[in-house]
């Protein structure tokens, strides 16, 4: 901001000289102030439209089994909880959720949608994924058409392999434990952290610090994730965390 107001101020002051300055530095200051809400506007308008689809995926994804179970909707309701939603975006995040449950909706269009937001940012796909799976898994069960319909999502955000075998590793972990927290193991820590159980040390703990630096919430806010998630952002650095301890620890077992 400064220096556009510097700028301002110097090609003002060389164009009509005192006078030039004061004007060329307001203008400067001027067009900050709007370039800034612009950005301001358009981040609004992307982290609403994570919100919108987040909760209409949801709605698709607990309806996959046929039905939509009443632990599934305490689930939704406890997420609305978490996120803090007001009741204007809980009346908005209730519409999107029987939007998705609906017989004629669009699951690809919608896709398309996050997609553009999400973009390359593997982080953001990952947060997106991770309140699905919370919310299918909520009655203890990880029903099959419920896991067909998750990867159809993960493929239609245009993941990687890597990213899948990470879900993968996440689906493992919901079904062994009931969607309960669980111990992670050591292949499903290697796949969390997207590398071979043959890295070295070095290239783990380089990959675990730049999933760390790429998941941190303030990184993950200026992309498009609503202010409401950053908790579900803190409980992927955290699942990242866990992970990298436990190959830690089992290399300095076997070393010892």
């Amino acid at each position: 901001m400064l220096a556009m107001v510097l700028i301002g101020g110097v090609l003002g002051f060389l164009i009509g000289g005192p006078v030039g300055l004061l004007i060329g530095g307001g203008l400067g200051y001027w067009l900050v102030r709007r370039l800034r809400r612009s950005m301001l506007g358009r981040l609004a308008g992307v982290q609403a439209q994570f919100l919108e689809s987040t909760f209409a995926v949801m709605g698709c994804m607990c309806k996959a089994d046929g039905r939509v179970s009443e632990a599934e909707l305490d689930a939704s309701r406890q997420l609305w909880d978490r996120l803090r939603l007001s009741e204007e975006q809980r009346t908005k995040a209730r519409a999107d959720f029987n939007r998705g449950k609906s017989e004629d909706f669009d699951l690809e269009a919608e896709l398309a949608k996050i997609r553009q937001i999400v973009g390359s940012q593997p982080a953001l796909r990952q947060v997106f994924l991770q309140v699905q799976l919370a919310a299918i898994t909520a009655d203890g069960q990880l029903h099959p058409a419920e896991r067909d319909m998750l990867m159809r999502v993960v493929r239609g955000l245009g993941c990687s392999e890597a990213e899948i075998a990470q879900i993968e590793a996440m689906l493992r972990g919901a079904a062994e434990g009931g969607g309960a927290p669980h111990e992670t193991s050591l292949e499903d820590a290697y796949q969390v952290l997207g590398v071979s159980s043959e890295a070295s040390d070095a290239e783990i703990k380089r990959q675990y610090r730049r999933l760390m630096s790429e998941n941190h919430p303030d990184k993950l806010a200026a992309k498009g994730l609503p202010e409401n998630m950053r908790e579900v952002a803190k409980e992927r650095t955290s699942e990242i965390g866990n992970a990298y301890e436990r190959i830690r620890k089992a290399r300095s077992a076997d070393a010892a």
